[in-house]
């Protein structure tokens, strides 16, 4: 129930405050949030699962942001478009979490 007041109370915000992002950061920034995304989703599938340790979610939230972020910071500077393999992966691994997900709620396995 936190997590999904916590979720509401984000969407609010940024609609009501919205943040702009220079153009010069947009690729940084989009794929440090693909990570957030990707630990957050990870964390909801290892908690459906009875295995969510905090201190394993925002370890790998913020390790994952910040790594995410410096690759493309990395990829930019070698003018390689690193940013593009780390969009894939973490879009992959999110796609991957949400079909357990969904089997964990539907209990498809079951079936």
């Amino acid at each position: 129930m936190i997590a999904l007041l916590g979720l509401i109370a984000g969407l609010l915000i940024g609609i009501f405050i919205p943040v702009h992002i220079p153009q010069a950061y947009s690729n940084y920034a989009a794929v440090a949030i693909l990570a957030a995304l990707d630990s957050i989703v990870g964390g909801y599938s290892a908690s459906l699962e009875g295995k969510f340790n905090i201190k394993i979610f925002l370890s790998g939230f913020f390790a994952n942001s910040f790594t995410a972020a410096l690759l493309a910071y990395i990829g930019d500077k070698l003018g390689i478009q690193i940013h593009l393999a780390a969009i894939f992966a973490f879009g992959n691994r999110i796609f991957l979490n949400i079909g357990n997900i969904r089997r964990k709620l539907i209990k498809a396995d079951d079936i």
